[in-house]
């Protein structure tokens, strides 16, 4: 059996952070867990359009800021903003603190595995063959600026009787090189065979130095003059 380590835990405090970012003790604890659990879903259900990467929770003091990073933050603001104040007031009824919401754009959908990944299940759902799909993908990211890509692809692909994996990979993507900036993200596509699980590797350089906030900190960079406003 192979021994596989998730990228994103291996390099937790060494080159990123959590999605999560608070501290609770005892009873606390899980009852703020859950309204985490329960904000990312009900985000993430609401706004299928707004091609939604991740969703990064904060608390300070008694405030709840819930920064939303997609590729399509016009889906989620709406016209005036009308949309974007329903959801905060929604988002307001599932947890006892004041919520704050910052929607940032991501710039480059192409080398966000999430995004890749995700695109991939909505061809496969549309019944596009899955090596075009994979590879157009590949493709993509590689054109801009991602140093490597790797794209599993599991299930029955193709609407084989018998499941299998198929995988392509291009570029450089050290999963051991803990100063490595690899991001990764998985999905399901829901297709009238069964489900087929995607999971996707991008590699974006090396980060060299101790930095726990560094990916957060590039990402950042990269969508300059993406970030609206806490509302």
């Amino acid at each position: 059996m192979g021994q596989k380590s998730n990228p994103i835990g291996l390099r937790l405090q060494i080159n990123r952070t959590w999605d999560s970012r608070w501290y609770a003790e005892g009873r606390d604890y899980a009852q703020l867990l859950k309204e985490d659990i329960d904000i990312r879903k009900h985000i993430v259900k609401s706004l299928p359009q707004a091609a939604i990467s991740k969703v990064v929770i904060e608390r300070p003091a008694k405030l709840c800021r819930v920064s939303i990073y997609a590729a399509r933050p016009g889906v989620i603001i709406g016209k005036k903003g009308a949309d974007i104040e329903k959801l905060r007031q929604k988002l307001s009824t599932m947890t006892a603190s004041e919520v704050k919401l910052n929607i940032v754009e991501i710039r480059k959908p192409e080398v966000d595995p999430k995004l890749v990944a995700q695109g991939i299940a909505d061809q496969l759902i549309r019944r596009v063959a899955f090596r075009r799909a994979m590879k157009r993908a590949m493709q993509s990211a590689m054109r801009l600026g991602a140093e490597g890509i790797k794209i599993v692809c599991g299930g029955r692909l193709g609407g084989a009787e018998i499941a299998r994996v198929e995988q392509y990979r291009e570029g450089r993507v050290p999963l051991h090189t803990l100063r490595a900036n690899i991001d990764y993200a998985e999905t399901e596509a829901l297709t009238a065979y069964g489900i087929i699980g995607i999971k996707v590797w991008v590699f974006k350089g090396e980060i060299l130095g101790h930095d726990p906030t560094a990916q957060d900190r590039l990402m950042m960079e990269s969508q300059t003059s993406g970030v609206r406003p806490a509302r």
